[in-house]
């Protein structure tokens, strides 16, 4: 897994769910690849200073959503199901879009004003 340094969190939301989005962000960047052996719940929870047992309920919801699997001795897995995580990555995307969207809106811009904004926000990133 990333070598993240200890992370700083938000008070207005639970740390475990917190510690999820950034490793469900990891999955879906790829930065963790498909199959990928993540690191042991003491591992990261040092990585992340925090309790080992919030770092356990963090993986243990990402089990649940399928995202990650265990094997009983050898470890846990990012899944291999590709369609799941493209999915996830999808609804993540349009999440953010819509989020800019309406911001957009709100500052008065039409949905044309919008469109055409976009080319020039990639030329200033370069």
């Amino acid at each position: 897994m990333s070598n993240t340094a200890t992370a700083q969190f938000n008070e207005s939301m639970p740390i475990y769910l917190q510690l999820m989005e950034k490793i469900k962000h990891d999955i879906i960047s790829g930065l963790l690849e498909p199959g990928a052996k993540i690191d042991s719940v003491r591992d990261l929870a040092a990585r992340f200073g925090v309790n080992p047992n919030t770092m356990q309920k963090a993986l243990s919801e990402l089990e649940r959503e399928e995202l990650l699997h265990a094997e009983r001795t050898a470890g846990r897995f990012v899944t291999t199901n590709k369609l799941l995580i493209e999915s996830i990555r999808y609804k993540e995307a349009k999440s953010i879009t819509e989020g800019f969207i309406k911001q957009m809106k709100s500052l008065g811009y039409t949905e044309e004003e919008i469109i055409d904004f976009l080319p020039y926000s990639f030329k200033e990133e370069e």
